[in-house]
């Protein structure tokens, strides 16, 4: 799969990139950002070419793009993608808009691309072996869920605080508790209850919680924010037991995860989430497809989450 690169975030140089990089069946053609000497800089660590703006890099022969800019300059450069003919891999949220979010896998679907949101943490095993438990009864019946990714405050000039770029905790950090409970709870769930804090001073959100009904009666109690101590948990709660995951969203590849089963700690396999990420979305380009609705349903939750703290 030949790979291009639309920007030179964090995330791609320390993660993805080397993720990509170690799977034979890629090939990273190019990295493109508008500042050329940034670029250089990233591809000279992947021996692949530099390319000073986007465009340029959507006109050459490739099979997929990354999408690690910030989110507000997502949808324009996934449709330019798209309409190019290119696969998308784009970091999370696809957009921050519902609207924008539905049209674009509207339009993969349209031209047969697949188009992903590049959440991380559903490719560790870890979260499968939690819920092979609760199927199997480890916990009797599900009666809640909880979780939370919290962060301490980043730095004044942080993008995070940027209302311009789509800034603020929801789209930041909120979104990975909402996923874990579409994960662990399955779809049809509501949004009963939200609260945001915005910073007078930024105009964004920088903390929040909400209240989720799941079918059957289940409530999630989600909490997220930057402006915390460092959290990054999740927790199943049974009629008989419950399951605690401590490092849920972004543990290292080499860490032996331990999960917590009424209390008595069970060790699990480690795994690396960003290569078994990058490795399934290069399954998907290869079988064509197709682009599932995840994404959209995650933008529908994270829109109740407004609407309700509204």
């Amino acid at each position: 799969m030949r790979l291009g690169v639309v920007g030179c975030a964090d995330i791609a140089r320390r993660r993805m990139l080397p993720a990509f990089a170690g799977l034979s069946d890629v090939d990273i053609v190019a990295v493109a950002s508008r500042d050329g000497e940034k670029a250089g800089k990233v591809a000279a660590d992947f021996g692949c070419e530099a390319v000073t703006g986007y465009e340029k890099l959507l006109g050459m022969d490739l099979d997929a793009v990354y999408v690690p800019l910030p989110a507000a300059h997502h949808a324009v450069w996934i449709e330019r993608a798209l309409t190019a003919g290119k696969h998308v891999l784009a970091e999370k949220p696809v957009t921050p808009s519902l609207e924008e979010t539905a049209d674009l896998v509207s339009q993969a679907r349209e031209r047969g691309l697949v188009l992903r949101e590049n959440f991380l943490f559903p490719h560790h095993s870890q979260h499968h072996e939690v819920r092979r438990l609760v199927q199997a009864g480890a916990v009797g019946e599900v009666r809640a869920f909880e979780a939370a990714f919290t962060i301490p405050p980043r730095p004044s000039g942080d993008i995070r605080y940027r209302k311009d770029l789509a800034g603020g905790a929801l789209l930041d950090v909120g979104v990975y508790p909402l996923k874990a409970a579409v994960l662990m709870l399955g779809p049809g769930l509501k949004v009963l209850g939200a609260s945001l804090k915005v910073d007078s001073t930024y105009g964004v959100d920088v903390s929040g919680s909400v209240l989720l009904g799941a079918p059957g009666g289940i409530t999630a109690q989600l909490t997220f924010g930057m402006e915390h101590t460092y959290r990054a948990n999740y927790t199943v709660w049974g009629s008989e037991s419950h399951i605690t995951v401590d490092r849920a969203y972004a543990p290292p590849a080499d860490l032996t995860p331990i999960v917590s089963l009424g209390g008595d700690e069970v060790s699990l396999e480690a795994d690396d989430q960003y290569t078994n990420a990058a490795r399934s979305f290069v399954a998907a380009v290869r079988t064509g497809g197709p682009t599932s609705s995840e994404s959209v349903e995650l933008a529908q939750l994270v829109e109740a989450v407004r609407e309700a703290a509204r």
